[in-house]
């Protein structure tokens, strides 16, 4: 079996988006620095994860959920409860909405 997973920064709330074959090895290579783009974000948590015959089908999987409407579909339909609980936990707004929000702080 091939995984496609989400995981959520506990550190600095962002998502990745990736795939594995042994996912619990990845995600702890995740947490001990051993991914160069997610180490600055350590620690992570697992949010989401499926499974798939093949990796080809993994690979498009998690391609499609790193374009713009993959992203949105994986917030509507896959986070949307790890974004409500880690907002409840101190998040003050969306990626989109953030700035925005220091902006109007600013002024």
């Amino acid at each position: 079996m091939y995984y496609c997973y989400i995981l959520l920064s506990s550190k600095s709330h962002i998502f990745y988006f990736g795939s594995a074959k042994d996912l619990k090895s990845r995600l702890k290579m995740h947490n001990n620095g051993g991914v160069k783009s997610t180490k600055p974000h350590i620690p992570w948590r697992l949010v989401w994860y499926s499974a798939f015959e093949t990796e080809k089908e993994t690979r498009d999987f998690e391609q499609y959920l790193k374009t713009g409407s993959g992203k949105s579909f994986a917030y509507k339909r896959l986070v949307s409860v790890a974004l409500k609980k880690d907002f409840t936990k101190g998040r003050k707004g969306s990626p989109k909405t953030l700035p925005k929000l220091v902006e109007r702080r600013r002024a």
